[in-house]
């Protein structure tokens, strides 16, 4: 497909006042996103919190799915973090998302990697939405 090349790997922070342990509980219950991700109006998922190794749909504006696998789920230490594959329209990316308390509240961190087009689209969408989500 010609939206797979080049492919492309970035990075967002963002910190806000939100408690860690809240911004992970938003984060992990994929029937809260829609509360925090505008984009996102209901999630199908088989599970109240993310599982590695499980699968779900975010159904998007305009009726777009998105099918998505979660990878993996790291729920303790100083830096939680998990990953997924996401897929919609033949494009796939790969995303890392990290929660680490600080003295402020909280900083999140985003990686995105996937086809050149597609990440660069999606980073400013992602950027509104980590900002809900911690402010």
């Amino acid at each position: 497909m010609i939206l797979d090349r080049p492919r492309l790997t970035r990075v967002i922070t963002v910190c806000g006042p939100c408690p860690a342990a809240e911004v992970w509980d938003r984060y992990v219950r994929p029937q809260r996103w829609p509360q925090w991700s505008p984009q996102i109006r209901s999630v199908t998922y088989p599970a109240e919190r993310l599982q590695p190794q499980t699968a779900g749909v975010v159904h998007g504006l305009g009726g777009l799915r998105v099918h998505f696998r979660i990878l993996d789920v790291e729920a303790t230490g100083p830096v939680r973090a998990w990953a997924w594959t996401v897929t919609a329209a033949g494009i796939r990316l790969h995303l890392r998302h990290t929660v680490e308390a600080t003295p402020a509240g909280t900083r999140t961190a985003l990686t995105v990697h996937g086809p050149a087009p597609a990440v660069l689209l999606y980073l400013p969408v992602a950027r509104l939405a980590l900002r809900r989500l911690v402010g």
